[in-house]
């Protein structure tokens, strides 16, 4: 039993284990019991399941604040937003993707819980890499933040372009190096099929596959803004790893409700924005101020304000779309 209170990345082998368990009887529950068969998942079933995962993610904080701390519960709970917040990019690309592979919303889900199982290993190879980093040389979080303070200004400027998923490098390589059938075969990533040239029996990647890849490559893209967002909150690798992933079981989930209003957060991107500047420019105001640490309660306030207002703005700014939209 003394293995598990040995110390791995700064916390209990039990805490980090614990925190494991939960996820993985997510997962099970999720799969298992919930969407054993494919089926379609309407907007009611979204919003419950998503509930279920975001009072377990703000939960979680009272887990963090009896085990570590109120400052680094205030932090965790900060991140858990802005990663949430953030993902809210994901969705419109997640949405794209399906529609370019004309995925039917029965199938969504086997796409998004098989790329969450990627996304767990991703972030967690990624957020290692980059505590490990951070601990050793302490000036990188001052990169962290000149990053995240450039991407923000520079999302505030650029105007919106289409993505043309046809064009995507990793999809044209999968296409040429790989077998691909043009049609979906149901729920399955490979089928066995003859090859046109030898008659043998051949393995092919479905669309469904693809849009597999592709899913996990733009979760990937994503992290490289968030996780250097997370870092800027906190350096805590259990706090940063916890909050990612309770952040994106939750969005995951709520995917299929959010698909069907993306328009109504269309103005949303000023508000991350703004978001991406303030967590980037804290540890400058800290320095300046000559504070240990930017206060954890300012950061989530700060937050908070920041994403309601835009909520509010990009509401009322597509009011008259969704107006439109019900009168056709």
């Amino acid at each position: 039993m003394e293995f598990l209170a040995l110390l791995f990345l700064g916390k209990p082998v039990w805490m980090w284990l614990l925190f494991v368990s939960i996820v993985i009887a997510l997962l099970a529950f999720d799969l298992g019991i919930l969407n054993k068969q494919s089926h379609e998942i309407g907007i009611a079933e979204s919003l419950r399941l998503s509930t279920l995962y975001i009072t377990l993610g703000v939960a979680f904080a009272g887990f963090v604040w009896w085990q570590i701390g109120l400052e680094e519960s205030k932090l965790y709970l900060t991140a858990f937003v802005v990663e949430k917040t953030l993902a809210m990019d994901n969705v419109f690309v997640i949405a794209l993707i399906f529609t370019y592979f004309a995925i039917p919303r029965e199938y969504q889900h086997r796409v998004l819980f098989w790329g969450i199982l990627g996304v767990i290993v991703l972030r967690g190879v990624m957020i290692g890499l980059g505590a490990t980093l951070v601990a050793q040389y302490g000036w990188l979080l001052y990169i962290f933040a000149a990053f995240l303070i450039f991407t923000g200004i520079k999302m505030m400027v650029t105007d919106d372009k289409e993505m043309d998923i046809s064009q995507n490098p990793v999809l044209r390589l999968m296409k040429r190096r790989m077998n691909v059938t043009d049609d979906l075969h149901g729920n399955r990533f490979f089928v066995r099929k003859p090859d046109p040239a030898t008659g043998k029996l051949t393995r092919y990647a479905t669309p469904l596959f693809l849009a597999l890849v592709l899913v996990e490559i733009a979760d990937l893209v994503f992290a490289v803004d968030s996780v250097p967002a997370v870092f800027a909150i906190t350096t805590d690798p259990f706090i940063v790893y916890t909050s990612n992933i309770f952040a994106i079981l939750g969005l995951r989930a709520l995917y299929f409700a959010l698909a069907a209003i993306l328009h109504r957060f269309h103005y949303l991107k000023y508000a991350l924005a703004l978001l991406l500047v303030f967590i980037g420019s804290k540890i400058f105001v800290a320095d300046l101020l000559g504070w240990e640490k930017f206060p954890a309660s300012w950061s989530l306030g700060v937050t908070f304000a920041i994403l309601t207002a835009g909520v509010v703005f990009s509401l009322w700014k597509t009011r008259g779309d969704e107006a439109a939209r019900l009168t056709h």
